[in-house]
């Protein structure tokens, strides 16, 4: 299993802690969501005249298998000031973004110091950081959007007349409340929703996170026992990744579905056997991706594999064609300043014994190699 300094026996516990008050309040919007969307609504027909005049433009979505870089990638575009997305400040009131923004611009503020993330891998977070909460809205549209037992897949012939008129609003008035021109969001599920959303927007821009299989799996491993054992000492933690919908590991693990191979996932968890699990989910997720780009020309064009280790290796290069696929300028400092900034983890490494290495590399193999590993 692979090492990390930080074992679950010296986990600080503040790490974990969720403050509880927004224990308390988002709980209550969980519970009273139909509520909320219905406020939503009210929100949507008095901002009317101004979201009339509102473009989506070429929505950047950033998805993958988590621990492949994608808040990294999500921490870039989001710095930039044309780019509206989900910020840390924004939970739990997702459904009214304007009318919680009028609440939070009127309540006194102190600048609060950037921390760790709980994730405890070297990412610095404040309230106005960019984070993955648009999921919230996919869960209440698409019931048991997490339940492994059913096909997570959604495609040009899903409809939910309702999520087509809410969702679209709520990138408006994003746009509206941060004075941005352009959407991104980072949404690890949305790896099993690329042509839906393409069909909702024909100019969406995907950038998918990839990593080599091992040093992923590493990652991922370390972060499901880290969670474990702070959702165990902390259950309010446990409740929260389930309202904001985070499942990629901890207690209430599950993976996305995608196909015959989820039940085989599940019971290969379900018996111990981690590493295989994890290979075998790992080739699930990106041979998906696979045959998705092959299916589909026009996504085939809208999305951008992001291989982890040209990001550390290869920063200007990758950040540039990164930059040419989403519209961006490549020449903008906040880019350019990333491509210095980025390097491998150096707070673990990956230690598995050589038949936990070939059984990442019998499992992966192929789509692997498909993906330049």
């Amino acid at each position: 299993m692979p090492t990390t300094p930080t074992s679950p026996a010296t986990i600080d516990d503040k790490v974990f802690e969720v403050p509880r008050a927004i224990d308390i309040l988002g709980g209550l919007v969980a519970r009273t969501a139909p509520l909320w969307r219905w406020l939503g609504g009210i929100e949507t027909d008095i901002l009317e005249d101004r979201l009339e005049k509102v473009r989506i433009d070429r929505p950047i979505y950033i998805c993958g298998l988590a621990r492949a870089g994608t808040t990294i990638l999500l921490e870039l575009i989001g710095s930039l000031p044309q780019i509206a997305t989900h910020r840390y400040r924004d939970y739990p009131l997702i459904y009214t973004p304007y009318l919680w923004d009028m609440v939070l611009s009127r309540m006194p503020r102190r600048a609060a110091a950037p921390s760790e993330r709980t994730h405890l891998d070297g990412i610095m977070v404040t309230p106005e950081s960019p984070e993955a909460f648009e999921e919230v809205l996919w869960m209440h549209f698409f019931a048991g959007a997490h339940d492994p037992a059913r096909s997570s897949l959604l495609d040009a012939t899903t409809e939910n007349p309702a999520f087509e008129r809410f969702y679209p609003d709520h990138l408006r008035k994003l746009m509206v409340v941060q004075h941005a021109s352009r959407y991104a969001a980072k949404g690890n599920y949305n790896i099993a929703r690329l042509v839906y959303i393409l069909k909702l927007f024909p100019d969406a821009r995907f950038l998918v996170a990839v990593r080599e299989p091992a040093a992923h799996i590493a990652s991922l491993m370390k972060q499901h026992a880290l969670f474990c054992e702070g959702e165990r000492r902390n259950p309010r933690m446990l409740a929260h990744m389930r309202r904001v919908g985070h499942f990629e590991f901890g207690l209430d693990r599950r993976p996305i579905n995608l196909g015959p191979e989820t039940a085989e996932v599940l019971a290969l968890w379900e018996a111990g056997e981690e590493v295989r699990g994890w290979a075998v989910y790992w080739r699930s997720i990106y041979g998906h991706l696979l045959g998705q780009l092959a299916q589909h020309p026009a996504l085939g064009e809208a999305v951008l594999p992001v291989r982890h280790e040209d990001l550390c290796e290869r920063s200007h290069e990758t950040l540039t064609a990164l930059s040419q696929h989403c519209g961006l300028d490549p020449r903008d400092p906040i880019i350019e300043g990333f491509a210095e900034r980025l390097h491998y983890p150096a707070y673990y490494r990956p230690d598995f014994s050589a038949a936990e290495k070939q059984i990442i590399a019998r499992e992966t193999a192929e789509v692997a190699a498909r993906l330049g590993y």
